[in-house]
């Protein structure tokens, strides 16, 4: 199946009660049909809550780290399970990534449903339901990539009992996974373990070594020191491996790290690489990029430590409504943990639009102290105007907890027009 393809007949689904947001009347218009329209969000008919996609944010976005991680030489495997949209992921495609990240074998079958040709697996996979699925999908296309963890000889027996099991044709890649410390996620804990585990899949005829991974987002207590002392750990272990003559049966060398907060390390210690017997696949896996956010990695992006090389924007907004404002300093927005992420920091008042003549202004005397299942609590200011019916726009922190709040999300050009929706599959 083309991605293109399947990406463009999402244009073809029916709007109806599913989608939350959605203006009534378009009930029964195909999606492609209404974002043809390209209706206003304000006076449209859409509904609050909604959650839409800055236009111009995702196209700086997209660009932004496109060209990052040309200059420092690296490839691209962003994260899906950040927003788990086709959409997104066919134009990172255009973008010029490598393939797409994903963290489970459903992940991977949406992605394969949507014709993604290269996926990098961020876990060890064990499921023998999914290992002979995935052996299927090898098979079955000689296009088709996938590269998976490996982190534990156990694990290693089970992908090849399973793939033994499903008469696999062709070996499965693995790259042993490095943890990055005691006490972090998961990975081999040392150079032995790492070592044991490789030697582990070299005696499997189903697998096959490709090279070495990691996350260094876990690294414990995270600074530039440790972060870089533990890549330089990758890489030392790849060097290693290769001189051990590890990868003699492939063409290149998978070495890949890097989540969105410590790129700017991975760019420095992969530009380290010494030359190795194959030519070497540096594989950046940063996926919260392309929304960004206005709390978590508004913070924690490396741009903050190199702004001369770009800065990324966030893309989300949460337009809600004021439904209540039934004493001095309270208001009540109709959103809630149903609609917006919170697993990390509450939402952010960013702007109030009047509901008497549409005009916009700062939310500015507006905090948001807690969220009902379908309520933000908002903190009003003295001297801060606020009326009911008001909407306002909610900064939002964390993409992965906001994206799978939503199926179809518009997106929306700066003068309030939306010219497209994302699906989303989660």
């Amino acid at each position: 199946m083309a991605a293109d393809n399947a990406v463009a007949r999402l244009a073809h689904e029916r709007v109806d009660h599913r989608f939350k947001g959605l203006p009534p009347d378009a009930e029964g218009l195909t999606v492609g049909a209404l974002a043809a329209e390209r209706r206003s969000l304000f006076t449209g008919g859409f509904l609050t809550p909604v959650l839409t996609l800055s236009a111009e944010a995702l196209e700086h976005n997209l660009a932004q780290m496109e060209r990052y991680s040309t200059e420092h030489g690296l490839a691209f495997a962003p994260h899906g399970k950040t927003s788990m949209a086709p959409q997104l992921f066919e134009r990172q495609l255009e973008r010029g990534a490598w393939g797409i990240t994903a963290a489970t074998p459903a992940q991977m079958r949406v992605y394969r449903a949507f014709g993604i040709q290269r996926i990098f697996l961020g876990n060890q996979l064990v499921d023998p339901a999914a290992l002979r699925w995935l052996s299927g999908e090898l098979d079955a296309d000689p296009g088709f990539r996938c590269v998976v963890y490996a982190d534990s000889v156990r694990g290693v027996e089970l992908m090849d009992a399973a793939l033994r099991d499903a008469r696999a044709r062709r070996p499965v890649e693995v790259v042993i996974e490095l943890g990055a410390g005691d006490g972090a996620r998961t990975g081999a804990r040392t150079e032995a373990d790492c070592t044991a585990v490789a030697d582990a899949v070299a005696a499997a005829r189903t697998l096959r070594l490709v090279g070495v991974a990691g996350y260094e987002g876990e690294v414990p207590r995270p600074d530039s020191e440790r972060v870089t002392a533990w890549l330089r750990r990758l890489v030392a272990i790849t060097t290693a491996f290769d001189a051990e003559g590890r990868f003699a049966e492939v063409d290149e060398i998978v070495l890949s790290a890097g989540g969105s907060a410590w790129f700017d390390a991975v760019a420095e210690v992969f530009a380290e690489v010494p030359e190795l017997s194959r030519p070497v696949l540096k594989l950046l896996r940063s996926g919260a990029y392309v929304s960004h956010d206005d709390v978590h990695y508004r913070r924690l992006t490396p741009f903050n430590r190199v702004p001369e090389e770009g800065a990324l924007i966030p893309a989300f907004r949460l337009w809600a409504q004021v439904v209540s404002r039934p004493e001095p300093g309270q208001a009540f927005l109709n959103a809630g943990k149903r609609d917006a992420a919170y697993d990390l920091h509450l939402p952010v008042p960013q702007t109030v639009r009047s509901a008497r003549d549409g005009a916009e202004r700062p939310a500015d005397g507006l905090s948001v102290t807690g969220l009902s299942d379908q309520h933000a609590w908002v903190k009003v200011a003295d001297g801060a105007e606020l009326e009911v019916g008001d909407w306002v726009a909610l900064g939002l922190s964390h993409p992965c907890t906001v994206f799978d709040k939503w199926q179809l999300i518009p997106v929306v050009t700066e003068d309030g027009t939306v010219t497209d929706f994302v699906r989303t599959f989660f």
